[in-house]
């Protein structure tokens, strides 16, 4: 698979604590520059980002992250803030406690509250596999698929784990059609990023993929 093939699937991603608006324009210029799907930012940076690319390239940002347990409300008011500042694309992060409650109905209802304050743009549920059980990853495959939200999203990067192979082929035997699948967190090389679309991700959030084609322009990899 061609470099920029890969870069067209990556939401080029940014999201640490001590992250400057310095760093977050490199991103943003490297995003447009290698042609990825879009740059994932915290939503303090939302809108100077929308307004610094002028509709260059997608503004993603990330909702009741990394925990999830903020209330549905906080959340909800988030996602709207981020929309009206220009974001084009949401990642949310589910609540992790529901699911060990199995409060499933909660968990649908707080998706779905989340999905209406997107007002149309792109929603990626965030379910952090590397806490959960086969059986809790089958059934957030199932609550997404109901929810209408339009990804289901392997991991923040900031928990125990990162994006796996297996749980990306879980959840492409498991979701509904029209659900689409970004694997995140620990993505380190091009041989990673095939696999993973290979076995059905749609969507790559990584810092790493855009460092390693600017090692390799020119290349023609």
């Amino acid at each position: 698979m061609e470099m920029r093939e890969i870069l067209s699937h990556c939401d080029h991603t940014l999201l640490k604590q001590e992250s400057t608006w310095e760093q977050i324009k490199e991103i943003c210029d490297d995003g447009v520059k290698y042609g990825c799907a879009s740059v994932c930012i915290p939503a303090c940076y939302v809108k100077r980002a929308d307004e610094y690319l002028e509709g260059k390239l997608k503004v993603c940002t990330v909702i009741g992250f990394p925990n999830g347990y903020s209330t549905t409300a906080v959340k909800v008011f988030e996602t709207e803030n981020a929309i009206r500042h220009g974001a084009d694309e949401i990642d949310m992060v589910i609540n992790i406690g529901w699911v060990k409650d199995q409060r499933w109905d909660r968990i649908l209802e707080e998706i779905k509250a989340v999905k209406l304050a997107c007002g149309g743009h792109i929603l990626k549920v965030i379910v952090e596999t590397c806490l959960l059980t086969e059986e809790e990853k089958i059934k957030m495959c199932e609550i997404v698929t109901e929810s209408g939200a339009d990804y289901i999203k392997t991991s923040t990067g900031f928990s125990t784990g990162g994006a796996t192979r297996e749980d990306v082929k879980l959840f492409a035997e498991h979701v509904g059609p029209g659900v689409k699948i970004k694997a995140a967190g620990g993505i380190a090389s091009w041989k990673d990023a095939e696999d993973f679309i290979a076995l059905g991700a749609d969507r790559l959030g990584t810092s790493r993929l855009v460092k390693l084609a600017k090692g390799q322009q020119g290349t023609g990899y």
